[in-house]
Parts: C-alpha cells; structure tokens; sequence
C-alpha cells in the first residue's frame, strides 16, 4: 500500500520550540567581542547635505569609528533587477551611505560604531550634518523623474473603444503600508583577515539574494561571504533586500577588524524599512452591449520614493501585468510609471503588485455592471478565461485554472445575497465580490539528499523559512515519495555553507519551485537506493520496488535502514561504487504557475458614527494541489487578516514636508485578533502541469482578494460611491452624509 502524505494536514514542527523560546534570532545570537551600531538619520526629506562632523573615539565613550559614505566611496550602489520589458533609470540605485544628498526622512547618513548600542546611540548625537533642506516631491503623479517604465499595447485598443457600447472608467489609489513584522531587520557581520572571509548574520528571507547583493555592494567574490539566515521572525518581503544598514556594518566590520551588529528598533523599522503598495491609477474598460469586454486601458503610477532597491521595480510591474485578471480580454494598453518622491522606496509587501491589480480592475467590473444594469455576478461569467493555457494582452502565460468553480464555491459559501441596506436604515449593509489571479513560480530551486544511519535522511534546501511551514511541508514531500515517515525527514535550511545553489522563498514560489525540487532529489534517492538494493539482493537492476516495507525483491526485502548499513559498508556497493551514504540531488526550474480565487465579503456601516465592521469573509483559493491543506488554510487566513488590515486602519502617512506621521504604532494601526471577523475559506484544486507536484502558490492569495472584496462591499453600502482605502469611519461617514471632498455621488455617474 502507497503512503500517501501530500494532503494531509500535518501541524508545523517547529511550533513547540517556537513557543518554548528556543528559537535563536539575530539579536539572540552571542558573538563575544562584537561592537554595535547606530544610525544618524535624516531629518529631512529632501536635503543637500552640506558637511558632516563627526566626533574622534576620545570625545566618546566607547566608540570605535564613524563611518559617513565618503569612508565608503568606493562601494556600489545597490543592483537593481529590470524587470522583462521595462525601462529603468540608471543612477538612481540607493547607495549604503549618501554622500551629497538624502532623499527621505530616515535615510541613513552615517554608521556611528560602539562598544555598546547605548553608547553608539549617544556618539551618534555628537555627530554634527549640515544639510541645506529642499522641497520634498511627494506625489508621484507631480514628479519630474521616472525610475522605471513598463508598457504593453496588444490588439487594436482604438477601435475596440470607438466600436465600445459601453466605456467604463475609474480612478483608484491604494496608500503605503509598512510590513511590520515581529522581528525588526538586523545583522552581525564578521571578517576574518587571515582567510579574507566575510561571515553575515542577516534576519532575511533567503541567503541567496542577500549574499549576491553583498556581493556586489563589497565588490566581493560570492565565494568569500558566508551568509547565514538564523530563524526569522517574519518578512512579508520586507526582507528580500539587504537593508543599506546591513552593507554598512559589513564594510565596517572589515575596516575596524572587529565583529559588528545592528538591530533597529521599532521606530527605525516604521520610517527606514522599505514600505509596500502606494500606487494610483486611472482605468478604462470598453464592453459590448451584451457586457463583453473588448478593451482595457489603464495608466498606473507608482511612488518608489528616493531611490531604487534591488526589487523596487517589481511590484509595480508585476500590477500592470496582472490588470487583466481573469478576464478574457483580447486587447490592453497599460502603462505603468514609477516616480521618484522624497520617501522611503518601496519594495515588494505581501502581494507585491497583485492587490494592486485586483483592487483596480475588480472596482472596475463591479462599476461596470451598475452602468450596464447587470448583476456584478453574471458579468464577471460572461468573460471569464475558461480555456489554459492562456496568453494575456500584457504578455503572460496562465497554466491552469478553473475560475468559474471558484466562483461558484464562493457563492455557496458566501450564502444567499442580501440586498445592499442604504442611508436611512438603522445601518448600511454591503456585500462585494472579487475574483483574483496571482503569478507564483518561477526561477529555479535545488535540494539535496543524504540518506544516514537507521534509514534516515537529511535534505538541504535552498528555501528559506520564516513562518510558512517549509519543514513539515518537504518532509511531507520527501517521505511520500520515500516510503517513510515524515519524522524520518530532517530539513536543513538558511547556511550558504551548505544549501544549494536556488534563489530564495519569496512570491508564493517555495512549494512550487523549492518543493518540486525535495521531490525529485526524493526520486533520486529512490533510483539509488534500489539500484544498491538489486546489488544486494543479487537482482537485475529495476526488479526491485519501494514499499512501506522497503525495497522488495524476488521475497526478500530491505529497509533504508539497511540500506544504509550497506552504503557504508566497503564492499556495499555495486562495481565501481564508492563506499559513503548514498546522496542525490536535483535542481528544479520552471516558468512562472498562476494561482487564482474568488472572495466575498459583507459590512455594515455605522450612520451615525461611520464605523466600519467586517461582519464575515468567505475566502476561495486555488493553488494547484495542496501539499499540506492546514497551512494552505493558515496562509490564507493570515493573507487574509492582511488585507483587512489594509482596508481598516494602515496608510503610512507623511505630511506636506514628507516626513512620516504614522511612526509609530500609536499611529500606524494593526488588528488584533479581536477584530477579526469570521473567515470561511474553500479551496479549488486544479494542478498545474509545470511542476511534478501540480502546485502553485498559497502564500498571498488571502491578501489579494480579500482587499477588492471589501472595497465592493463598502461601495455597495454606500450606494455606488466611491471611497478609498483605508476606511476610516470620517472617510464613511462624509461619504453617505454628503460630506465628503468629493461631490457625493453614485460613482458611476461621476
């Protein structure tokens, strides 16, 4: 009988350690003789700076250096991925220290290095800058410099709208947000002169990219940087990027000769950090009189803030690709414009680009269907994609999906639709629907495999976890295909020293790419071990089978315990084998896989007051086929509860001088879990045949519906009229009293 274990919901294994306080974190980590950092940041937005004095160690207690970007002339700027197609600005990578300039409230000027971060932190107000402060740009819109531009015009887009019924239009905008994760960004760095070697520490999302863009910052070969990524208490891809701070102690850590860390506190993370979202644009949707779409146009800018992070332009590339969602449109023009503002740049935040994409043009169809008096439900049918693979106007290729089953789950599960309660009643109800398609996927992973002694194995990944679940999720893999229990499977992840060569667990891509790759380095281990079964059984090769039982043979049979008994064995090996524990390995690549779903919400507004309460959402998600169905389920609950952060109560706020007023978590709001409504989640399997395990992506599904869905719902409790978020209860209540900035109208009259 065949062991199954993909699909079956097995609890994390690292929890109980978790909840032990036996996990080691950056800051946990003891390196004796280590100096700390601090910071001396910009008050300003936008400044020249104009000289910097700094104080010598015997002014301070404690201090070893201060380190400005002139000590650090020589180092790069960070590298800056251009995404297929796109345009991006040469010279506007951020640099690890400013020399002449800083372009947001935060940015870090100089490296002041101590004895103790108390004694860093009290050097750092000795040191003196002059800036000579200019106008902060703060609208991407108003900007004067691009720093990235990407555009796709596919099929007659003109004539589709002369000959257009119908032609639909919207502005939307959706505000910066921080990630805010539990564990703020920090590092060590270590040099060791003697073997010119470069030890970080890093609390990442990888080692890889970390590594390569240290690599090219330090003007170091990879080989000399040995990165290790501890346990991670969360990113949500704030941490896909080294931060300029971590290239800062690096480079410090090699002058002074002497280990160096940082770890920023609370406040550092709110305003240095790299934000997400925080992009505007203005839609147009041509449709048939029957509600065919025919055309979409959609000009989308960007804030980027100051400079340019290695990923900073892939959000917004990634939401102009995906403005089509998953409708069968055959022509589109997009353009997306990402500007330059006097902030903190962006970078990918769960979803990366995705809720962005989802939010405009799912806003778009629901307005579509009040103009053209059909149910928001039926116009959605009538144009969805029902045939894969299927070639986008923006260029990308769907693998698989079923979108009409996952509407049709998420109507079932959402209940019959109650009419919208207006102004008037003793409260205004809505209910919105949202249907979403996700990129994940693509690129490569590698994993490696070691059988030991009593039949059990280690695997090197070259994923990296950080609260996702990756080590019962591949154990589950590996042991399926191994014939073994899961408790037989270690995992091995986050140590150049020993991962294999992949590029890192971001973008919803660990199962599809990391996790394809534990499965065929499992087949591998498979071939090896039957063929030292059949040397051993005296047996052709391939007259041996894995079982439960062991690899069985002409009536005998043998466990991988014994297998590896023999392995190790001198004469346990065919002719020209060597002695040693059998290993296999596999690398893993494939284009990028889709996952897609539908969600559904329902609200009611205060009159009164204008509060906002979220009274369900149903969440219906397909990501190929479900390894592991609890953490599937965990990962949308999570993306979920994101997202209705999002509509509730998060905007990174800066004023007119572009200095941020929410930086703190006085102002800058997150839920708690007694704010949370109820969440009912179904799920739609339909596999993808990219990869050997037919799975997509699960990670940022929940925080890619679930923000449209809201956004319906709250427009439909206010009779068409158009609010952004987050929604604050002034925002609902200028809205249904007439009250608003705007005239208030229903919104598709405006």
């Amino acid at each position: 009988m065949t062991t199954r274990l993909v699909g079956a919901p097995l609890t994390r294994r690292e929890d109980a350690r978790v909840l032990r306080g036996e996990t080691r974190y950056v800051d946990d980590i003891v390196i004796p003789g280590a100096a700390q950092a601090a910071f001396v940041r910009s008050p300003h937005a936008s400044a020249a700076i104009q000289s910097i004095a700094v104080p010598e160690p015997s002014e301070a207690d404690g201090l070893l250096a201060v380190i400005t970007g002139r000590e650090l002339a020589g180092l790069r700027s960070f590298p800056v991925m251009e995404p297929r197609g796109a345009h991006v600005a040469a010279g506007e990578a951020h640099p690890v220290l400013p020399v002449d300039e800083v372009r947001y409230a935060g940015q870090p000027v100089a490296a002041v290095i101590a004895r103790t971060r108390a004694l860093a932190e009290d050097a750092a107000e000795l040191v003196e800058v002059e800036y000579e402060a200019r106008p902060a740009v703060l609208s991407p819109r108003a900007s004067d410099l691009t720093l990235m531009r990407w555009s796709q015009r596919t099929g007659d887009v003109d004539a589709a709208f002369a000959a257009a019924a119908h032609v639909v239009t919207g502005r939307y905008a959706l505000p910066r947000l921080v990630a805010a994760p539990m564990e703020a960004r920090g590092a060590i760095a270590r040099y060791d002169a003697d073997a010119d070697g470069l030890t970080v520490w890093c609390s990442a999302q990888d080692i890889h990219r970390s590594r390569a863009q240290l690599s090219h910052i330090l003007g170091r070969d990879e080989g000399t940087i040995h990165l290790i990524v501890p346990d991670v208490g969360g990113a949500f891809g704030s941490k896909g990027v080294v931060a300029p701070e971590v290239a800062a102690i690096a480079a410090a850590a090699i002058r002074l000769g002497v280990p160096v860390r940082w770890t920023e506190d609370r406040l550092e993370n709110l305003v240095g950090a790299y934000q997400g979202r925080g992009i505007e644009g203005d839609v147009a949707l041509a449709l048939a009189a029957d509600g065919r779409m025919l055309a979409l146009r959609a000009r989308l800018w960007a804030d980027l803030g100051g400079y340019l992070l290695t990923t900073t332009p892939i959000p917004p590339h990634t939401a102009a690709t995906l403005i089509t969602g998953v409708y069968d449109i055959p022509a589109a023009d997009v353009e997306v414009t990402g500007a330059r503002t006097h902030k903190v740049p962006t970078g990918p935040y769960r979803g990366a680009g995705r809720p962005d994409a989802a939010y405009m043009i799912e806003r778009l169809v629901d307005r579509a269907a009040r103009e053209l008096d059909l149910d928001r439900i039926e116009l959605r049918r009538r144009n969805l994609i029902r045939r894969f693979p299927h070639r986008t106007p923006t260029g990308l290729e769907y693998d698989s999906g079923d979108y009409e089953r996952c509407l049709d789950l998420a109507l079932e599960l959402a209940g019959p639709d109650q009419p919208s309660r207006p102004l008037g009643a003793d409260v205004a109800r809505g209910t919105g629907f949202a249907m979403y398609v996700e990129r994940a996927g693509g690129g490569f992973e590698s994993a490696r495999i070691q059988l030991r002694p009593g039949g059990r194995f280690l695997i090197d990944s070259s994923s990296s976890p950080h609260g996702q679940g990756h080590d019962i999720t591949f154990a589950q893999i590996a042991a399926e295909r191994l014939q073994t229990a899961p408790g037989a499977i270690e995992l091995r992840f986050g140590d150049s020293a020993s991962a294999p060569g992949g590029v890192g667990t971001f973008g919803s891509r660990s199962v599809a790419q990391a996790g394809s790759a534990v499965a065929r380095a499992a087949d591998a281990m498979v071939g090896e071990g039957a063929r030292l079964a059949a040397h051993l059984l005296g047996l052709e090769a391939g007259a041996v089978r894995l079982t439960p039982a062991g690899f069985l043979g002409d009536g005998a049979a043998l466990s991988w315990a014994e297998i590896a008994d023999s392995a190790a064995a001198p004469d346990g090996h065919p002719p020209g084998g060597a002695p040693g524990p059998l290993q296999a390995s596999a690398r893993f690549e494939s284009a990028n896989v889709f996952s897609s779903g539908v969600h559904a919400a329902e609200v009611d507004i205060d009159p009164e007051t204008g509060q906002l309460s979220v009274r369900r959402l149903v969440a219906v998600d397909d990501a190929g086929t479900l390894i592991n169905p609890l953490l599937a389920h965990g990962q949308v609950i999570g993306g979920v509860v994101q997202a209705l952060g999002e509509c509730l109560v998060e905007e990174a706020v800066y004023d007119d001088d572009g200095q941020m007023r929410s930086g703190s978590f006085l102002d800058y709001s997150l839920l708690t879990a007694a704010e949370i409504p109820p969440i009912i989640t179904g799920e739609v399997e339909t596999p993808t045949p990219l990869n050997p395990l037919g799975a997509k992506g699960a990670g940022e599904g929940g925080a890619v519906g679930a923000l449209p869905a809201v956004a319906n719902a709250v427009t439909d409790a206010l009779g068409g009229r158009h609010v952004e978020p987050p929604y604050t209860a002034d925002k609902l209540w200028r809205a249904l009293h007439g009250a608003d900035d705007r005239p208030a109208v229903p919104e598709e009259r405006r």
